[in-house]
């Protein structure tokens, strides 16, 4: 299987609109590959806050018609990262969208960890319920988005679901870059998954990025991973090594749940 991660410098000079078109040409251009993904907030900036409300759309809006435009037009599986959605009751979300080789739109992923403890992302936009996975010809894809990798418990969720993929879009800052690289092997080794994280590469609101997109697969063996700037990650993964680690290490067969909260001792 081949994948593409598109590291976008999310420039702040560049309209949104002109980012669009730029993006849905890089799009255009992984054709051939199986599945291409995406940054988080790419159109506006994972930091750029003010822009969340101004920026907002609604999941059939002007990126869901690029985005659509550009898997159609490439025969590509695209994760196309998030956008800042406007629901029809006006709550915001930070929505991943995956369209199908025939632009069908497939799966909306509402982001369930937002960033920001009591400001920005966390008090701005509302927070989703629901774990989603996706099935393509050659694996299933389990969704999370950026924040999301510090939970493992949401990946534990996606696993039972059948996720064997773990995608996730990110808008990661520079200065946490190690965790970024720590969380995604992590992920990998203890599900026992591909992980193909995709960040961005810029600055966003005085935020430097990551960058540095990674693919990790289910031993915690990185694939491949990106420098800081804007780049495109190709990688060619075998989704059969899944299955054949759970079966030479069973440890997920091993996991113990339910169990009870321990009782306060007292002297």
């Amino acid at each position: 299987m081949r994948a593409s991660l598109i590291q976008i410098d999310v420039n702040e000079d560049e309209s949104v609109e002109s980012r669009r078109r730029r993006v849905g040409s890089l799009v255009r251009g992984q054709a051939g590959a199986d599945l291409v993904v995406l940054p988080e907030l790419w159109t506006t900036g994972a930091f750029a806050y003010e822009g969340f409300d101004s920026d907002a759309e609604p999941l059939d809006g002007p990126t869901h018609e690029a985005m659509a435009k550009a898997a159609s037009d490439a025969g590509v599986w695209l994760h196309a990262g998030s956008i800042p959605e406007r629901a029809d009751d006006g709550t915001l979300y930070n929505t991943s969208l995956v369209f199908s080789p025939s632009g069908d739109l497939i799966a909306a992923y509402r982001k369930i960890h937002r960033f920001g403890f009591d400001k920005g992302e966390a008090v701005l936009m509302g927070a989703g319920r629901e774990l989603v996975t996706v099935r393509l010809p050659e694996t299933t894809l389990g969704l999370g988005t950026c924040y999301d990798l510090r939970f493992p418990e949401l990946f534990r969720g996606l696993v039972d679901a059948g996720a064997e993929t773990l995608v996730l879009p990110a808008g990661w800052p520079e200065r946490r870059r190690a965790h970024w690289t720590l969380l995604a092997q992590a992920r990998a080794v203890e599900n026992q998954a591909f992980v193909l994280a995709c960040g961005t590469a810029g600055t966003h609101a005085g935020v430097p990025q990551a960058g540095h997109s990674i693919v990790v697969d289910p031993w915690g063996e990185v694939l491949a991973e990106a420098g800081a700037g804007e780049e495109i990650l190709t990688v060619e993964f075998d989704p059969g090594k899944v299955a054949t680690t759970r079966e030479q290490f069973p440890a997920l067969k091993d996991r113990v749940l339910g169990l009870e909260t321990p009782r306060r001792q007292t002297p």
